[in-house]
């Protein structure tokens, strides 16, 4: 055999590594470098939609949650009946509230958005 020989192996990707590595690359440039196609832009228009009407209605629940509990704690552990009673009764109103905020929060949100997430859908279903 020659010494001045020179031997190379090569192994392509699968054509699913393929599309794993363009994945995990794509989540790592920049966003001015991504190229977002339409079901991508859809989707992110719906998580838009949802997420804000959600961490709302989170927060009022968790806030009226706590201050019904201080409420309690005051009567059961502290002995302030009346004080405890007024301050359960407070933590009540955000905790009634959580829901409709909700609703009207993301009934909002889906009015800003529903002109271009239907001509989006549109776009993507005639092609």
């Amino acid at each position: 055999m020659n010494d001045n020989q020179f031997h190379y192996n090569y192994t392509a990707p699968t054509q699913s590594e393929r599309k794993e590595i363009e994945a995990l690359q794509k989540k790592y440039l920049p966003k001015e470098k991504r190229e977002t196609n339409r079901l991508e832009k859809l989707r992110a228009l719906d998580k838009k939609v949802h997420d804000f009407p959600t961490a709302l209605g989170i927060i009022f629940g968790v806030v009226g949650t706590l201050i019904f509990g201080l409420g309690l704690t005051m009567i059961l552990e502290w002995e302030l009946l009346v004080l405890g009673s007024f301050v359960s009764v407070i933590g009540l109103v955000p905790l009634a509230l959580a829901h409709p905020i909700y609703k009207k929060a993301l009934q909002k949100r889906k009015e800003k958005y529903s002109e271009e997430i239907l001509s989006i859908s549109k776009e993507l279903l005639d092609e």
